[in-house]
């Protein structure tokens, strides 16, 4: 498969785990102030439809093909260290620069839930990597 492709792909994929996990994560009532969603919206003009298309965008086309042209042309190895690398780094940008660019505090500090965000959005920024990483490996070795 075009390594392209599996990277939208698998960005779509991790994209889907992660929108979930959040999901979850504020069915259990955990860390209500933080709703990247929400948070979307409020700059997008208040859709939070069109925000939720956004963050696919992001998670799949950003990501995928972030993933695709770091993999360079050896594409018969694992890149789950990759994609954690990669979910790092947006992690890294989304607590330096989204976080104040929604009005909030470097790494969400000034938040109710505090330094819970960082960690947080670390340890799912780490599972997207690991999703990302594994399903580009599986659709790049068909």
């Amino acid at each position: 498969m075009n390594k392209y492709i599996a990277g939208i792909i698998a960005g779509f994929i991790a994209t889907i785990v992660m929108s979930l996990l959040l999901m979850f994560k504020s069915m259990m009532g955990l860390m209500l102030d933080f709703d990247i969603i929400a948070m979307i919206a409020s700059k997008m003009g208040g859709s939070k439809a069109i925000a939720l298309v956004a963050h696919f965008m992001i998670g799949s086309i950003g990501y995928g093909i972030g993933i695709a042209l770091a993999s360079g042309n050896n594409l018969h190895r694992n890149f789950v260290g990759l994609g954690i690398g990669i979910g790092f780094a947006g992690w890294l940008v989304m607590m330096v620069a989204v976080m104040p660019i929604m009005g909030k505090a470097m790494f969400g500090l000034d938040m109710p839930s505090g330094v819970m965000i960082p960690i947080a959005t670390l340890m799912l920024h780490i599972v997207f990597g690991v999703v990302l990483g594994k399903a580009y490996t599986k659709l790049v070795h068909k």
